[in-house]
């Protein structure tokens, strides 16, 4: 299993599908090829300090070590958004959060992200006229 290190990976995985759990949110693209699956990991600093992203980190690589080569599929980038409950949920709860957010990623047919929704928001304008 390789990493993910460009920001263009990143962006591109953003894009793709998505499937949220509490500890974490899962993103994941298909690359196009039968290459090798990816992984890639970003920790905020809303999250806490150095020590604390870093332990998170260590934690959601040791699950997607686990969980991905049987799981992942090959030509797939995934990437995992953490959020703060990754430090604290017991550690076979974040391979079970995994192994249903890979399955709904992977799920065929499903829309797999978010519909884009209108910048400009809707007016309740009064019909001709202009008087209520």
């Amino acid at each position: 299993m390789d990493r993910l290190r460009k920001r263009r990976d990143f962006l591109a995985a953003a894009k793709a599908g998505r499937a949220g759990v509490p500890a974490f949110l899962l993103q994941g693209r298909d690359r196009g090829d039968a290459g090798e699956v990816r992984v890639g990991f970003t920790v905020t600093k809303k999250t806490g300090g150095a020590v604390v992203r870093n332990r998170i980190r260590r934690r959601l690589r040791e699950v997607a070590r686990r969980v991905l080569p049987e799981r992942g599929r090959p030509g797939f980038d995934y990437v995992l958004v953490a959020r703060v409950e990754a430090l604290r949920a017991p550690f076979c709860d974040l391979v079970g959060d995994l192994e249903r957010a890979v399955n709904r990623v992977n799920a065929p047919g499903k829309p797999k992200s978010r519909p884009k929704q209108s910048a400009i928001p809707a007016i309740d304008a009064p019909a001709a006229g202009g008087h209520p």
